[in-house]
């Protein structure tokens, strides 16, 4: 197997407050920040706290299916944030990973002609993707294992056996 990037919950707590830093040293003073599920909601969580924007707002996006497996376009999914709670306003994108860039391709397209200004802020950035992060704390080009997706879920689903 490949080497991977290994994103430890600790690693994680000090890689949110090095990005929060270098997002309070550019100046940029966010409004809000729009969080990109599901991934992008621990960045967004951490970010919020760091930079002490209560303002947080999700939106759902549909790409990978699994690793390295992805569905053609990124797709948006139900409830979208309505454009004119975002009308104005300075928004921080954060996910986890920008790795081709087309989901936030296109939740920043979604914001950019309805807010003052858009900014994109990930814990990686892959160098095939598409945006350019304005905030970024580590580039890669490999596979990384992040906290939350690296075990298996804890709830059984219909019709699906998960290992004990």
């Amino acid at each position: 197997m490949a080497e991977r990037e290994e994103l430890t919950w600790e690693l994680f707590g000090a890689a949110s407050r090095e990005l929060a830093q270098a997002i309070a040293n550019s100046g940029y003073e966010p409004d809000l920040i729009l969080s990109i599920a599901r991934g992008g909601l621990f960045v967004a969580g951490a970010l919020g706290y760091a930079l002490d924007v209560k303002n947080l707002h999700v939106m759902n996006v549909e790409f990978y299916t699994g690793v390295d497996e992805r569905l053609d376009l990124p797709v948006m999914l139900p409830p979208v944030p309505n454009a004119v709670d975002l009308t104005g306003a300075h928004v921080l994108v954060a996910d986890d990973v920008a790795d081709t860039g087309a989901t936030l391709k296109l939740v920043r397209d979604f914001c950019v002609d309805h807010v003052a200004e858009v900014r994109c802020a990930v814990i990686y950035e892959k160098p095939q993707s598409e945006i350019k992060c304005e905030y970024v704390w580590r580039r890669t080009d490999k596979w990384i294992n992040f906290p939350w997706s690296s075990v298996p879920p804890v709830v059984r689903r219909e019709g699906q056996v998960l290992d004990a």
